[in-house]
């Protein structure tokens, strides 16, 4: 799948049940907050509490999909200056 569109349901089940989830890990003392919650909020598009709890469980370890959504995610939080990688566990 290529563009800016999300994964069929179908599609992202198959890759979950075929590959395993990967998590998104941060190491960066920036990791903190506002600066992981920005970048959430842009590229998730949700809304400020949201964002506020998907930012505790990608600074815990705790957030999974698809190797190549973590991966995404992790280009745009490196692009922020927070260390961050998809990892499978």
């Amino acid at each position: 799948m290529c563009g800016d569109d999300d994964i069929p349901a179908e599609r992202r089940d198959q890759m979950l049940s075929e590959h395993g989830p990967a998590r998104l890990r941060v190491s960066s003392p920036s990791a903190k907050g506002v600066a992981v919650m920005r970048v959430l909020r842009a590229e998730l598009g949700v809304d400020l509490t949201s964002a506020k709890d998907v930012a505790r469980c990608v600074v815990n370890g705790d957030y999974s999909g698809t190797l190549p959504e973590m991966e995404h995610l992790a280009r745009k939080l490196r692009e922020s200056g927070i260390t961050a990688e998809a990892t499978r566990p």
